[in-house]
Formats: structure tokens, C-alpha cells, sequence
């Protein structure tokens, strides 16, 4: 009888570390493992194992949301990477970018100087519509390329010149116009 109690304690222990396992994490779970729950793709985790990572695969899943699309599908008909020179200092590797030969692969990029601002691209629709803002100020210069390869659309590619804007002429985009003196 104790053997039969000491089992079932046992089983019971077992199941209920079983349902924690399987349950999703909460976003303080993921964040002691080193996710990001509201960042991280699950077809990010899928990529473990081509760097041997299989071991995390679980906690990665349980930490993910869901792809609306498969990344290759999303296009965008224009994008716009805004920067300040003055944070240059702080991101080489998007002054680099920049500053090399590779925004002129992309006719459909713009690159737009605004005082004060930390890297980010703003991802447009055919209709000129911001769809997404992306934060690039932890990206290297490869990545930034990478990514403009994947999700700009082709179209106009014979020409490889792209544009760039010194300053933002819209007084809404233009909030440091009150501190000039």
C-alpha cells in the first residue's frame, strides 16, 4: 500500500511537470531563457537545429508566435531607412551600409536623414502606405542587405540608383523644428 502511495505521488508529480512543459511560457519565462516572446518568430526556431541548437527547440516554441505569412511572401513596393548622422558613432554598421555601394542594388529605397533618430525602416505598400516600422539598430551590414534582397520587390531593377533625403520637409516628421534656435 505505501509502495501503491509513493507510485501514485510519483505519477502524479510527473504529470503535472509534463503539463508545465507543454503549457506556453509566459513572456517573463521566455525573457529568463533569453526570448523575446512578442519578437521571436517560430519559423526563427526551426533554424536551431542548422546551428546545433536542437536542445532549446522546445523552449523556443513554447516562446514564439506565430508567422502571419512565410517571411519570402511579404514584399513591399518601396521602403525607407531613416537615420541621423549624428548616431553614426553609434551604428557603424548602418553607416557602413550606407556609405558603401550596396543601398544602389535597390531603386526603391530611400534613405532619409532625421535629426535625432536611431536606425529604422519603414516598409511601404504600392500606394505609399507605411505597413511596417522596424527597428534596425542591433542589425550588421549584412543582414540590412539581406534583408532589403528579400522583401523589396524587383520591379524597376534595371536602374540602381536609389534616393536620399537630407532632411524631412514634413513639419510632423521634422519634431526637433521647436528646438532650433
Amino acid at each position: 500500500m505505501i509502495k501503491f502511495g509513493l507510485l501514485l505521488c510519483l505519477v502524479l508529480a510527473l504529470s503535472s511537470c509534463l503539463k508545465q512543459t507543454h503549457a506556453e511560457f509566459t513572456a517573463a519565462d521566455c525573457r529568463e531563457l533569453g526570448f523575446i516572446k512578442t519578437q521571436l518568430l517560430c519559423s526563427n526556431c526551426d533554424k536551431l537545429d542548422d546551428f546545433g541548437l536542437e536542445a532549446i527547440k522546445p523552449h523556443c516554441k513554447q516562446c514564439c508566435t506565430q508567422d502571419q505569412q512565410p517571411a519570402a511572401q511579404r514584399t513591399y513596393a518601396k521602403a525607407i531607412l531613416e537615420v541621423c548622422t549624428c548616431k553614426f558613432r553609434a551604428y557603424p554598421q548602418i553607416q557602413a551600409f550606407i556609405q558603401s555601394g550596396r543601398p544602389a542594388k535597390f531603386p526603391n529605397l530611400q534613405i532619409k536623414y532625421v535629426r535625432g533618430l536611431d536606425p529604422l525602416v519603414k516598409l511601404l505598400d504600392a500606394s505609399g502606405k507605411v505597413q511596417e516600422t522596424l527597428s534596425i539598430t542591433k542589425w550588421n551590414t549584412d543582414t540590412v542587405e539581406e534583408f532589403f534582397e528579400t522583401h523589396l520587390s524587383k520591379e524597376g531593377g534595371g536602374k540602381s540608383s536609389y534616393s536620399v533625403v537630407e532632411d524631412a520637409d514634413d513639419e510632423d516628421e521634422d519634431y526637433l523644428r521647436t528646438n532650433r534656435i
